[in-house]
């Protein structure tokens, strides 16, 4: 035993080859790259994967850093009714969004003019989760997967905020009165908003959810038994018979085909109203938003957008199109006009990039996701208007 010891001292103490020696930081400036260019930072088409180079963990395993805002991917899609695939959503999505920051840190995100911001200005600490390994075997335990990695990461400690522009915008609406992160969760297909809800309303109670997507998603059940009742055409039903969310929530976008009748009226008695893809030539968006917003109130609200919602010329990677839908730009405007509300989480989903072209799916949901980080850390709507534009105030009276 003393020998051996003696061994593994000896060789311990041995001066290791230059090849694997590890240089001490003084050193390093004076090797030729970091010498002549500096860091070896990502360009937007380089670098490891994540959400828009943001910091990477995976926090299921490792709650070694704190975050105010997760980024979070649920690759599942065995409950789909038509086209599989969106289980490469989360991965598609981080793809689509390798330009959103534009600086030679991930914190240098870039700043868009019409939110007049970024998402980095605001003291938010977010981090991309990686991804829960869910079984695409078995549903129920892909479920509980899912509701599983949501408790997870909702009930760490937050990091309130890097810097003093942080709001702690949860803690008044948490039944234990204390802040919890918040979650934006890549899809998936739409079933994955069943496992959130339940995690969510052991937080917050029952919650008003808007709903972006050509499709109710509250299909009726009768005649099905045990897991064959959720699919992502009917997980709002079993929302509601489990008592997850309130009656004040809200589609919006909705065109697809229907039974009858009866379907709006099985969806009313679920707690929904429908906003139309038409209704946004007969009523403007300013009213759309409006509506969205009278409808969910001052409690906490769930914010779920289907990438099918977009029309398919615009968003064609996704297992069941309907023409007819929102253009990007129209979709954008109506998320920023819903700034404010008390979102506890949101989620983009359906998108499957085996139908995709060129990416412009997956760009447009990552785009998405952007415009959901700053609506969770903005008071208000960003205001009309732009630096640098022609526009007068006159300008801006005529169009109230």
């Amino acid at each position: 035993m003393f020998l051996s010891s003696l061994f593994f001292l000896f060789f311990t103490l041995l001066p290791t080859s230059s090849a694997h020696t590890t240089h001490s930081p003084d050193v390093l400036p004076n090797e030729p790259w970091l010498s002549k260019y500096g860091s070896q930072h990502d360009l937007s088409y380089t670098g490891i994967l994540s959400f828009a180079h943001l910091p990477y963990l995976k926090c299921l395993e490792d709650a070694s850093k704190t975050f105010d805002i997760a980024i979070l991917g649920f690759p599942f899609d065995t409950t789909t009714s038509y086209r599989p695939g969106a289980r490469f959503g989360p991965y598609a999505i981080r793809v689509g969004s390798k330009r959103l920051h534009g600086g030679a840190t991930p914190a240098e995100w870039w700043w868009d003019l019409g939110w007049q911001a970024s998402p980095g200005e605001f003291g938010a600490g977010i981090l991309d989760c990686g991804d829960a390994p869910i079984t695409p075997m078995d549903n129920a335990k892909a479920l509980d997967q899912m509701e599983a990695a949501y408790d997870t990461l909702l009930n760490r400690p937050v990091l309130g905020g890097k810097t003093a522009a942080y709001s702690n915008r949860t803690a008044f609406m948490a039944k234990d009165g204390k802040e919890h992160p918040r979650i934006v969760t890549l899809g998936g297909d739409h079933t994955i908003v069943l496992p959130i809800l339940r995690s969510l309303s052991k937080i917050y109670g029952p919650i008003s959810v808007i709903h972006f997507d050509a499709h109710m998603d509250t299909g009726a059940t009768e005649g099905r038994v045990d897991q064959e009742r959720i699919t992502h055409g009917s997980y709002f039903t079993i929302a509601w018979e489990e008592q997850l969310i309130t009656n004040t929530s809200i589609h919006g976008g909705i065109r697809n085909k229907m039974s009858g009748p009866d379907s709006v009226q099985h969806d009313e008695a679920v707690g929904f109203q429908v906003i139309s893809s038409e209704d946004i030539d007969d009523y403007g968006i300013n009213n759309v938003i409006r509506a969205i917003r009278r409808r969910v109130g001052d409690g906490p609200v769930y914010l779920s957008l289907d990438i099918d919602t977009v029309d398919p010329s615009l968003a064609p990677a996704t297992g069941t199109p309907e023409v007819g839908g929102w253009t990007t730009r129209e979709m954008k405007r109506i998320l920023r006009g819903l700034t404010g509300l008390n979102f506890v989480g949101a989620d983009i989903v359906e998108v499957a990039p085996a139908y995709d072209t060129a990416d412009i799916t997956s760009i447009a949901a990552a785009d998405f996701v952007y415009e959901f980080l700053m609506m969770m850390q903005f008071d208000e709507p960003p205001k009309r208007g732009h630096p640098g534009g022609p526009w007068t105030e006159e300008d801006v009276l005529r169009m109230i």
